[in-house]
Formats: structure tokens, C-alpha cells, sequence
């Protein structure tokens, strides 16, 4: 089997690269190891797919700012919304800024483009793992040998490996030159190991501030949003957001540590004098009832001493203020890839041309999606980075 394109991997950036690829004149082939296509598609927004954010921007990634902007202006939020409603997929947005299909169906958004590939004229392989290739290009897979002039490399990383995305892929990218930075779970829920009151708390969640600090103090990153409470630790948009850089710091310094603010915007200073504040207005006010309706109660009964205002002593005041904007989260590790919604790390971007997505190693050879060394926030951002990075790929594929 000989064709002009062949894409390996075909879930949200491979489908994008496939299509493009096809529509570009190109004779194409997607091989994907799984039996069902886009699984994580499938199970993306809780099964409505967010299919991208209303802003996107580049700081919304981690990675090489500058070549993250210039895959994202090659394809904006405008033109997803418009090239997914040329395949009757309606987007509406939520109030969080998240575009979702209308039908509130992630099959919506999987079967449009499946569809689309298909009358792009795109071959589509499942059950089929590559396990070689070799330049201009010979692939080995378990379905037998393909012959392509041209390769795009759309293996995704290591995240949510049960869908196929095992980190297999990044043995074939480097027996083709190029090198893989530290692979670790990105938007992934954290474990507080042993008995815990945020752990009893199962099912709470609340508006609060992560930070991830040095074990001297230096703040490294701050995040803002919901907060879950859950049996195994932390999770919700502030967990997932905070994870990664969590992560990060404990692999340089084993004793960074992880703070939470449960009012997010007071210091310690404006909440103290708050409650001094307080406390000359109505000196048998307590700080749960001071605090009421901006802190879930039952954090508060943890957290908020009953003695009233004008009779907490001033070490008890001080350490319930710090309790609620920074108290320090025992968080041990991560969930695993099992439950992380991407993969940080992957193959650098200056070892491709972010004007083509273009292999700088192996000439023929485009990379596009998650087996790059990009990750976005949660909220659609790293399916906007799919549809960008596998459009450009699959262009330049077809027509280089």
C-alpha cells in the first residue's frame, strides 16, 4: 500500500491533519492502534467534547511562547468555530468561556470529522500499530508494511493510555532524530496520602487560589478557580491547572510546596484587619459567621475557631487567617497518566519549522498534537492546539 500521506495516529490532531492533508489533493492514509476511533474525544468535557475556548492566547500554554503563538494565529478560535459549523457542528459557548457542541454530544464532534476525513478521500486504518518507520518512508504495522512520500506524526503522549495514547509514539520520533524532553501527567487530579479532613470532605468544592511555592517561599505559580474536594485528595479546573507545575517544582526541589487561599483575592493582611474590623462592629460576631457565604461551611467548621471576634486571642485570630488563604495542602503525587487529561512534555518545538510543522530532523516528516512539547490549561485549549498544529501539518504535507 503506497500513498502520498500517511498520518499515524488518528484522534483530534491526526483527524485535522488527515483532512487537510485529503482536501490538499493528497492520497492518504490515518493508522490509528485503536479499534474505535477518538476516544478522547469521546470522554473530553465529561462526554460534550469542549472543542476550544472563546480566548486562546499563548500564555494559556506552557511551552515556547512565540512558536505556540504562531501555530495558534494560523488558525484561531474564530475559524474553528466556522470550519466546525461547515460540518453542521454548532458551537455554543458556556459561561466559563467554553465552546461546546450544541447537541452537548462529544459523537457530534467525532463523527463530523471522521466523516469529513472520509470525504477528503483519507483511508482510515484502526487496530493498527506502527512499530517502525523508516525514511522516505517505509512503515512497519501489525496490519502489514505501508509506503509513504510523506509522514505526519500524530501519536499524542502518554496521557489516558487505555485510549492508545501510551507514549509509544516517541520511540518512532526518535528513531527518526528527534529528542523527547521529560514526559510527566499534566491537568491531573493530586493525592493527599493518609487520613485527612479535605479527604472527609468528599464532594465539596470551592472558589479558592493554588500556589505552588519553593520550599524557601518563592511563589512559582498561582492559579484561580474551582476547587474539588475529593476521597483520594484535590481535584476540579484549579487542581488540573496547578498540577503540572506542582509537579514540576518537586522534581528540583522535593520540598515545594502546595497552598491554598479559600478567599481568593484577600491577603492575610486585608483578612486580618477584617476581622478586626469586625470585630469592633459586632464583637460577639465569629469568624465562620464573619466569613459565611464566601467559604463553604464545612470548611469553615475545620478551619474557623466558635470563639467570637472579641475574645479570639491574637495567635488564634492569626492562625485562622492563615489556615484560610495559606494553608499548606499535604499533597504526595499525582494520579498517573491514567486520569491526566494531557501529557507535558514531548518533543521540543525548535526541532520543527512552527510555520509548516515540519520535521527539522527528517525531511517528509511533520509532528503536530500532543507528542510535542506543548500543554494548555484546561478549558479546550489543548484541542484548539490539535486543530492549529494537525491543520498546518496536514497542509504542508499535502502541498510541500
Amino acid at each position: 500500500m503506497t500513498y502520498d500521506v500517511a498520518v499515524v495516529g488518528a484522534g483530534a490532531a491526526g483527524l485535522m491533519a488527515a483532512i487537510f492533508a485529503g482536501r490538499g489533493g493528497a492520497g492518504v492514509v490515518a493508522i490509528d492502534g485503536a479499534k474505535k476511533l477518538g476516544a478522547k474525544i469521546l470522554i473530553a468535557g465529561g462526554g460534550r467534547c469542549n472543542v476550544t475556548h472563546d480566548v486562546v492566547t499563548p500564555e494559556d500554554f506552557n511551552g515556547s511562547r512565540y512558536a505556540v503563538a504562531r501555530v495558534l494565529r494560523s488558525f484561531t478560535v474564530d475559524q474553528t468555530i466556522e470550519f466546525f459549523r461547515s460540518l453542521g457542528v454548532t458551537l455554543k459557548r458556556e459561561e466559563t468561556g467554553k465552546l461546546f457542541p450544541t447537541t452537548d454530544r462529544a459523537s457530534t464532534v467525532l463523527n463530523a470529522l471522521v466523516q469529513t476525513a472520509k470525504d477528503a478521500g483519507v483511508e482510515i486504518i484502526t487496530d493498527a500499530r506502527v512499530t517502525s518507520i523508516r525514511p522516505p518512508f517505509s512503515l512497519e504495522t501489525t496490519r502489514g508494511p505501508i509506503e509513504a512520500r510523506r509522514v505526519i506524526l500524530a501519536a499524542g503522549g502518554r496521557s489516558v493510555p487505555k485510549t492508545g495514547s501510551d507514549g509509544s509514539g516517541y520511540a518512532l520520533v526518535q528513531s527518526l532524530g528527534h529528542t523527547v524532553t521529560e514526559t510527566f501527567p499534566g491537568l491531573v487530579p493530586l493525592v493527599i496520602d493518609g487520613p485527612h479532613w479535605i479527604k472527609e470532605l468528599s464532594g465539596i468544592s470551592a472558589d479558592a487560589e493554588l500556589a505552588v511555592t519553593t520550599s524557601t517561599g518563592k511563589v512559582l505559580r498561582r492559579e484561580s478557580g474551582s476547587l474539588l474536594l475529593t476521597h483520594f485528595g484535590i481535584s476540579g479546573p484549579v487542581a488540573l491547572d496547578i498540577s503540572r507545575h506542582w509537579i514540576a517544582a518537586r522534581r528540583e526541589d522535593p520540598k515545594a510546596r502546595l497552598l491554598v487561599n479559600f478567599l481568593q483575592g484577600e491577603t492575610f493582611e486585608s483578612l486580618e484587619q477584617s476581622m478586626l474590623d469586625g470585630g469592633q462592629r459586632n464583637p460577639r460576631a465569629t469568624p465562620a459567621s464573619l466569613l459565611r457565604g464566601r467559604v463553604p461551611d464545612r470548611i469553615l467548621d475545620h478551619l474557623a475557631p466558635s470563639e467570637t471576634l472579641g475574645k479570639l486571642s491574637r495567635d488564634a485570630r492569626r492562625d485562622t487567617i492563615r489556615a484560610l488563604t495559606s494553608l499548606e495542602l499535604p499533597v504526595s503525587r499525582d494520579r498517573g497518566f491514567d486520569y491526566a487529561e494531557v501529557t507535558a512534555g514531548g518533543v521540543p518545538l525548535n526541532e520543527i519549522d512552527v510555520s509548516t510543522m515540519a520535521s527539522r530532523r527528517t525531511e517528509g516528516l511533520y509532528l503536530c498534537g500532543e507528542i510535542l512539547d506543548v500543554d494548555g490549561r484546561i478549558g479546550g485549549y489543548n484541542f484548539q492546539w490539535a486543530w492549529a498544529s494537525g491543520r498546518l501539518a496536514g497542509i504542508h504535507a499535502a502541498g510541500d
